[in-house]
């Protein structure tokens, strides 16, 4: 049933056109028509500037197939509105007969072999022997919009899906920020505190930390001074040790303290500084020259909500013994994003699972906790719920494009402190609850990956002729304007000539 189908290098069938930049954009300059300037970010994300007619600048239809040249985005292809094309992206027009949404999904199915083609430093770039040499299976019009039909509506289907599988995932997190909003209110362990009997108070929880960063210090102290005797009695060889600092003391402000939200009687709002074991610490910086082999640092993107990602997705740069010692983490640091975007300002990580020499770039701040009176775990699940993610960033400051706390910043962020073994069980009430989350969104991921291996496979059988049933063809062939493709491609060819 496929005996009339032709195969035609895509260069055949289609033309091209680049775009380019415009040296004005601007908004409604009098005496010029605007029109908007669509770039990578216009493309994805429908953010559109305006350009005007006075500059020489390729335009483009309502619904033209616009491909991205170059980038990290390199030959993804979509449909424009009416505008100025940026210089990243190129306007491909199918000739006379080939029906657009045909190409259209056609190099919808190529993007994965266009991106994978770097140019260069590792940047992805089309390649245009590998674009226009593309192997393209033609069959007449009729059947081409029989094939866009079937994907179409196998689309529709499959994009509802999706979209149920993302509300799904939406309401997952907000029922993770649910769990943590009442964890930090002390509303999951009222049944728990109910049946305990010597729990601190407020009061007497806020002594404690006082005794153990005193008993903190004066250890510190204590090692300080032998450090210095042997310093002295190896005749004084090398740097003299530091004498330790005596953390300061942080109140939250009364302006502060007015805005914070209600938690149960029994705890206290306490400043994150005065459960610290020593002053936080920010990362070291390097240059990319230092980046290849060495020591693995964690950056900005290793971790996200609460969680270190694989040590081994870690860059390594090489780093001196000293650097090493300064900079490594272990076990139960916490480490923030210190300098980044305000959405992502404040998320932090707690580390586990680290059986390595693992340092960490400077714009993420290390911290470590008095352990007889604080849980990393539970600290760390507080600043991931939306309350003390609000916290933290209280109070950052604001630059172009991105925002910034320091260690005071962070020393100054209130959270509700309780007793040590309710930190644990609320750690454990937790966890046992947002382990289903987990498991469900594991699921629902499995699921989006198979719904995308599913858009592909369908792509693939358009491509290779398999969509369409025997019977779907003969139903084609019934139609008066059918012909075979071999027809249909020296008319493109005469039309070419022309």
């Amino acid at each position: 049933m496929k005996e009339d189908w032709i195969d035609v290098e895509l260069g055949e069938v289609c033309d091209y056109s680049k775009g380019k930049k415009p040296k004005l954009l601007m908004q409604n300059r009098s005496g010029s028509t605007p029109y908007p300037y669509i770039n990578i970010k216009a493309f994805e994300k429908g953010i559109f500037e305006q350009y005007t007619d006075g500059e020489k600048c390729n335009l483009c239809e309502e619904g033209d197939l616009l491909m991205v040249w170059d980038g990290a985005r390199a030959g993804f292809t979509g449909k424009a509105k009416k505008g100025a094309i940026g210089s990243t992206l190129m306007k491909i027009e199918p000739l006379f007969g080939i029906e657009q949404n045909y190409i259209f999904y056609f190099l919808l199915s190529l993007y994965k072999k266009l991106n994978t083609n770097p140019r260069g430093v590792g940047i992805p770039h089309v390649e245009p022997n590998i674009l226009w040499n593309a192997i393209l299976k033609l069959p007449n019009n009729v059947v081409q919009r029989a094939i866009v039909t079937k994907i179409e509506n196998m689309f529709t289907s499959l994009d509802k899906g999706i979209e149920d599988l993302k509300k799904a995932q939406e309401q997952l997190k907000i029922y993770r920020q649910s769990v943590l909003k009442k964890a930090f209110e002390g509303e999951l362990t009222k049944e728990w505190r109910e049946k305990q009997t010597n729990l601190p108070t407020a009061e007497e929880l806020l002594e404690q930390i006082k005794v153990e960063r005193k008993k903190y210090y004066e250890k510190h102290l204590s090692d300080w001074k032998i450090a210095v005797k042997e310093w002295e009695e190896n005749g004084k060889e090398g740097k003299k040790p530091s004498k330790p600092k005596q953390l300061l003391n942080f109140n939250i402000h009364t302006e502060v303290f007015e805005t914070l939200p209600n938690i149960t009687h029994e705890w206290s709002w306490c400043c994150l500084g005065n459960v610290f074991k020593e002053s936080p610490q920010n990362g070291l910086y390097k240059p990319s020259s230092a980046y290849g082999n060495g020591t693995k640092i964690v950056r900005i993107d290793n971790f996200y909500d609460g969680k270190l990602y694989d040590p081994n997705t870690f860059k390594m740069l090489e780093i001196s013994d000293a650097e090493i010692k300064k900079y490594m983490i272990v076990h139960d640091d916490l480490l923030i994003n210190r300098v980044n975007s305000i959405e992502y300002l404040g998320k932090c990580c707690l580390v586990k699972g680290i059986n390595e020499n693992v340092v960490f770039e400077s714009n993420i701040m290390r911290i470590t906790f008095l352990s007889n009176i604080v849980s990393s775990k539970f600290i760390n699940l507080y600043l991931v719920g939306t309350v003390g993610n609000q916290q933290i960033k209280r109070f950052a400051k604001h630059a172009v494009n991105q925002a910034s706390i320091n260690q005071t910043d962070v020393s100054l962020t209130p959270f509700p402190i309780c007793s040590l073994q309710e930190q644990q069980q609320i750690v454990k009430e937790i966890e046992s609850r947002l382990s289903v989350c987990d498991q469900v969104e594991k699921t629902i991921e499995e699921s989006l990956e198979k719904a995308e291996a599913l858009r592909q496979s369908i792509l693939k059988k358009a491509f290779e002729g398999e969509l369409l049933t025997d019977s779907e063809i003969a139903e084609c062939k019934k139609a008066p304007d059918y012909e075979p493709a071999s027809v249909l491609l020296e008319r493109i060819k005469k039309e070419k000539k022309k």
